[in-house]
């Protein structure tokens, strides 16, 4: 019989929060609107073929619009981007103009928005989702990539709060 675990969530929180991320912001366009979402959990996954993933709370509005478009791009956003990052991960916030304030173009193959200053981006098509707990774990197969910002220095997240490369 296995023992059951006895883990606090706000000590995980902490433990988890020792682990240094890079900062991005997926996006997507869905019933010819645009959506967006601050994510930490994103990473590469494979090299054959080209797969990568992010992770997005199922009660959020972004995720019933990624997983609908099933088309997404994902900007990995800049040191000076700070304030792009909380706005995005604001829940409730207004969706029509959102990205009014963040220069951005369209990505040429999906149409979602990418990050003029992002120091990489990546145009994704939904490869596989898979069930994460109250978050879906959202696979998508690399379309296009591109380096906005090929001098910028990536914003990273650790213990809590943002920093930045030594």
């Amino acid at each position: 019989m296995r023992p059951e675990p006895h883990v606090d969530p706000a000590l995980y929180r902490q433990v988890v929060g020792r682990f240094a991320t890079g900062v991005a912001v997926v996006t997507t366009v869905a019933d010819g609107a645009d959506h967006a979402m601050t994510v930490n959990a994103f990473t590469s996954v494979s090299l054959d073929p080209l797969l990568v993933l992010f992770c997005a709370e199922k009660i959020s509005r972004f995720h019933e619009f990624v997983l609908d478009s099933g088309l997404w791009a994902v900007s990995v956003l800049a040191e000076e981007m700070r304030d792009a990052s909380n706005w995005f991960a604001t829940r409730g916030r207004v969706l029509d103009g959102q990205l009014d304030d963040w220069p951005h173009t369209r990505g040429p193959i999906t149409g979602a928005p990418v990050f003029t200053a992002a120091v990489a981006a990546l145009e994704c098509r939904t490869h596989a989702v898979h069930d994460g707990g109250d978050h879906s774990i959202v696979v998508g197969e690399v379309l296009n990539l591109d380096i906005p910002d090929p001098s910028g220095k990536p914003l990273i997240f650790y213990d809590g709060t943002y920093r930045s490369l030594a």
